[in-house]
């Protein structure tokens, strides 16, 4: 994915067998810091209307009950940035210090009206100066550094009454919001998103201005975690002072187990190789849902877990490169008529004990049936860090690594991928989510299901994995469930519709949680068919270039509809919009009407 042609290529993390937290500068906002010796600070962003004090107030000291150390506001314009001195009053009125932190896109006239009132300021790159209008066109050098020059001029007050006013910054590129120029020279790339944040901290840099993060963010967790390394890679690249914390974040990620799935992959993926120094979890359901997910995420790593686990001696460099998706290469093998490896679909194991559960009821499962029983299977299992293991192994065996092993489970198998390249061998690799089998029932489900989103689903993000196996989750539906949506989420196994769902803000047009569940009633049975159900146009039509439709709010009651980020339906009334997407869908040739008993269950 990452166009990478003019640069060397480059070292995201000292070791990928080994956790180590990336070192950083401290940043304050307010009195909480961020990187350094800190914990990973959980953040979130209410929805409520900024105008409206009120109940701006109360989400924010809601989220702060929750555990929420950082809340975001949205600022659409200065006027309405001119209400976050009220917001401020009355939070601190009621005895409340969380930071708060002013969302801007499109108008540097609200930052600066924002930065006299919150404790730190979040631009864009993508639209804070550049007006997104999609041309196709050439730049010549010239031109683009005329550009650069009319962000210098916008931006440099902002900077400077930062520095004034002692206030934080994150410069928060989008994948959807890329400029028109970022993307003539760079594309729709990780390295675009990468440049794109970089031009605006060499201008923060020049006025002596360092108290500001970074943030990659993006509704595809492949194209998050490449874009993530990618800035990490040139921030080393560029020296040690360049060794600024990262706010991490899957946008639109959606709402239920999907959401806190695809979020996890992304999110999870980052933190277990060092990466992250904040993180917020967007989900589309009441912000205050959205801490326990981002708590459970950072607990292990804030606790110190994974340091604890010793190091891996003499590996092998890694197999695959971080910065370029590419599945592994290898032997396509049967095991009950299931073909598992080459560019055959991930396949689903389960253990006998949970097949012979819903054995009785398979034909009832739909799409989350188990396909080979791992007792039966001559899946071979090792020690990836004992090379003699590995004597006689074949390329027609499936391969996985041990259980009970003192090894996480990510650099295990990104050790095993790694002495098999070695070797030469080419043998499928089955993945597990923990190398510690639950035994007992009742377990809380949260922490099972991120983590096992976490280890598979970064692993599948790196091109390793043929087959997968849940066993941290005892229940045999849950588990079920939870692998194929694992692999949907990853992108790798698309079974059902894939919805690309944002949070609600104060920029939102409808009511998107109401809206999103609409949509999943009218459409869940479309498989393989992807939707975008976007509040407003910050992001929309960007982040829907991986999407088939689009759901977008024009304007107050209105809905404008999109093929891919192609805007072809304006201004529909709202009560309207659900049954003419499905129109458009029609027309389009991806519909198909629901099973009965689909029909029946929505």
């Amino acid at each position: 994915m990452s166009d990478r042609s003019a640069q060397p290529l480059l070292s995201y993390c000292p070791d990928l067998y080994h956790y180590q937290r990336r070192e950083t500068r401290e940043v304050m906002v307010g009195k909480v810091g961020i990187g350094g010796k800190n914990p990973i600070r959980v953040q979130s962003m209410i929805t409520s209307d900024t105008r409206d004090t009120e109940a701006s107030v109360k989400q924010v000291l809601d989220l702060a009950a929750a555990g929420c150390e950082i809340a975001r506001i949205t600022a659409q314009t200065r006027q309405i940035a001119e209400n976050l001195e009220h917001i401020a009053s009355g939070v601190r009125a009621a005895g409340c210090d969380i930071p708060l932190v002013a969302d801007i896109h499109f108008k540097p006239d609200a930052a600066m009206e924002a930065a006299k009132w919150v404790e730190k300021v979040r631009v864009n790159p993508g639209n804070y100066v550049d007006k997104k209008k999609f041309a196709v066109r050439e730049y010549t050098d010239e031109e683009y550094a005329a550009e650069v020059a009319s962000i210098e001029e916008e931006f440099i007050p902002l900077v400077r009454l930062c520095i004034e006013k002692q206030r934080a910054m994150r410069i928060g590129t989008n994948h959807g919001s890329l400029s028109d120029r970022i993307m003539n020279r760079y594309g729709d790339s990780p390295l675009g998103m990468v440049e794109s944040a970089l031009e605006f901290a060499r201008i923060a840099r020049r006025e002596g201005f360092h108290n500001f993060v970074f943030s990659m963010k993006a509704s595809n967790p492949k194209v998050m975690i490449e874009a993530y390394r990618l800035l990490v890679a040139h921030l080393n690249a560029l020296g040690g002072d360049w060794n600024y914390p990262i706010h991490l974040g899957v946008t639109e990620a959606g709402d239920g187990e999907d959401g806190r799935i695809k979020s996890a992959i992304g999110i999870g993926s980052l933190l277990a190789d060092g990466i992250g120094d904040t993180v917020r979890v967007s989900l589309t359901e009441d912000a205050v849902y959205e801490i326990p997910v981002a708590q459970a995420l950072v607990k292990p790593y804030n606790d110190g877990v994974p340091a604890r686990f010793p190091r891996v001696e003499k590996a092998p460099a890694v197999s695959y490169d971080p910065f370029d998706y590419e599945r592994r290469e290898a032997t396509v093998v049967k095991e009950n008529d299931v073909k598992i490896g080459g560019h055959e679909t991930v396949a689903v194991f389960t253990s006998r004990s949970k097949w012979d559960a819903v054995a009785h009821k398979l034909d009832k499962l739909g799409d989350y049936k188990p396909e080979v029983v791992l007792e039966d299977s001559a899946v071979v299992a090792v020690d990836p860090r004992d090379e003699s293991q590995f004597d006689g192994l074949k390329d027609s065996e499936v391969v996985t690594v041990q259980d009970g092993l003192d090894l996480p489970v990510i650099p295990a198998y990104r050790l095993l991928a790694a002495r098999l390249k070695q070797l030469g061998r080419t043998s499928p690799i089955l993945l597990k989510d923990t190398l510690q089998p639950a035994t007992q029932p009742g377990a809380d489900f949260l922490p099972t299901m991120l983590k096992a989103a976490t280890n598979i689903g970064s692993l599948l993000c790196d091109g390793i994995g043929d087959a997968v196996v849940v066993q941290g989750e005892e229940a045999p539906g849950q588990s079920l469930r939870l692998s194929y949506n694992i692999l949907q989420a990853a992108g790798t196994r698309i079974f059902k519709t894939d919805y690309v769902a944002c949070p609600s803000c104060g920029r939102t047009l409808f009511n998107l949680q109401t809206t999103t569940q609409e949509i999943r009633a009218a459409t869940g049975h479309l498989k393989g068919v992807r939707i975008a159900v976007m509040g407003c146009i910050v992001n929309g039509p960007g982040e829907m270039a991986d999407a088939d439709f689009g759901y977008v709010g024009g304007a107050p009651g209105k809905i404008n509809l999109y093929v891919g980020k192609t805007a072809v339906k304006f201004n529909i009334p709202q009560a309207e919009a659900v049954e003419r997407l499905k129109d458009l869908i029609k027309e389009h040739g991806r519909w198909v009407d629901a099973p009965a008993q689909v029909a029946e269950a929505v």
